[in-house]
């Protein structure tokens, strides 16, 4: 029987790894589509890819769907976010110079400490600091001011957003275009094999659970299109479990290393898979567990409070209305076709499609419909906790008892 050909845009970034193994590894095949995997150059490029038709679904910015929702960014088809691909898998990195700087001044690289990381960075700036991320509306954009905007010092505020398509950053910090960069792996161990950089922090440093990319459609698209929504929902959900397995690392860099993906050694891509990064030129290692999540900790559930949590930061340091930029943004993050999708696939989905973001300091069982849920840390490094605005409350999840 001939499968269903689905075409799917991509940004050649480890996390497009749900998407691109739901296609190597035969999951899309289960649910007999085929996705037909088009590499985009830039976000900007990949976004205009959807939003006009040339593609059905794509590897997109979790904050995408919520710019376009609150008319920022010039997209204006309607998209929906129907899963998260992937949690976390950015790192903050600096060029030689200023990695110079901060040793001399004492500071240890040590990869965990948001705080002291950003003081150390903030010290020694005694300019605009001039930071690459690969997109205006995008979760590098909103972790990298959300961090700076924390920390208490005068230098906070004097920062200089730069976009640089991801496989662009090390040219663009070799030519000191940039003084560092928030890009999604492996762009950031690309800049230290080439010796122009050095990493200063994984994103879980400044939100433990952040949601990073998401399967994005159109919302038209979505309603016409239901039976090859719900099953191309599927295949990659069971590509993130796959991908969370014990002992498929090595296998899914393979595939993801080859030229018509990300075309990079696949041990650079097992760096990102593992969490085991190389930091600087001396070959210094860092490990940060769940450096990127597919699937562990409800990882591809499309939360509502998470993104109202991109909707109110977008909109406060727009300078527009909060609140119809929250409502906005429930709208977007899919939670309900989610679910409809993985009826009857064997999925444990929480009890609620919103949660308090940040307030867990432990791995957590919540309310589920199978009891099987355990929701990953998710706090930010100052401590803050977002408290979405359900119609009523029993609409946030609920810790289970035991």
């Amino acid at each position: 029987m001939k499968r269903a050909a689905i075409p799917v845009g991509f940004i050649p970034l480890v996390d497009a790894a749900p998407l691109i193994t739901a296609e190597e590894m035969g999951f899309a095949a289960q649910e007999g589509i085929s996705l037909d995997l088009r590499r985009a150059p830039s976000w900007s490029s990949l976004r205009d890819m959807l939003s006009f038709g040339q593609v059905d679904a794509a590897h997109m910015l979790s904050t995408v769907p919520v710019a376009t929702a609150m008319g920022l960014g010039g997209g204006g088809t309607s998209l929906a976010a129907v899963s998260v691909l992937s949690v976390n898998g950015n790192v903050i990195g600096v060029d030689l110079a200023l990695e110079k700087r901060m040793r001399a001044a004492g500071y240890a690289f040590d990869f965990r400490d948001a705080h002291a990381a950003g003081r150390a960075l903030l010290e020694l700036c005694d300019k605009p600091l001039r930071i690459g991320v690969p997109f205006p509306f995008s979760m590098h954009t909103e972790l990298v001011r959300y961090w700076l905007s924390g920390i208490n010092h005068p230098q906070s505020d004097n920062i200089m957003i730069h976009t640089v398509p991801p496989p662009l950053m090390s040219e663009a910090i070799a030519a000191g275009e940039i003084d560092a960069f928030c890009v999604g792996e492996p762009w950031g161990s690309r800049a230290v094999d080439k010796g122009v950089g050095a990493l200063l922090l994984p994103g879980t440093a400044i939100w433990a659970f952040a949601p990073e990319k998401v399967l994005a459609v159109r919302k038209d698209w979505a309603e016409t299109e239901q039976s090859l929504l719900n099953r191309l929902i599927r295949a990659v959900w069971r590509a993130g479990r796959w991908l969370a397995e014990d002992g498929s690392a090595l296998l899914a860099a393979e595939v993801l290393s080859r030229p018509e993906y990300l075309d990079l050694p696949p041990e650079v891509i097992d760096r990102s898979l593992s969490g085991h990064l190389v930091i600087s030129a001396s070959g210094e290692e860092r490990s940060t567990p769940r450096f990127v999540e597919f699937a562990r900790g409800a990882a591809n559930f499309p939360w509502r409070s998470q993104a109202e949590w991109i909707g109110h930061h977008m909109a406060a340091r727009m300078g527009t209305d909060t609140a119809a930029a929250r409502q906005a943004a429930r709208a977007v993050f899919r939670s309900d076709l989610f679910r409809a999708a993985l009826a009857g696939a064997g999925a444990d989905l929480p009890g609620a499609s919103s949660k308090l973001e940040g307030a867990l300091g432990e791995d957590t069982a919540v309310a589920s419909e199978g009891g099987r849920v355990i929701l990953c840390r998710d706090q930010f490094f100052d401590g803050q906790i977002f408290e979405p605005e359900p119609e009523k409350r029993s609409e946030i999840v609920q810790l289970r008892q035991d």
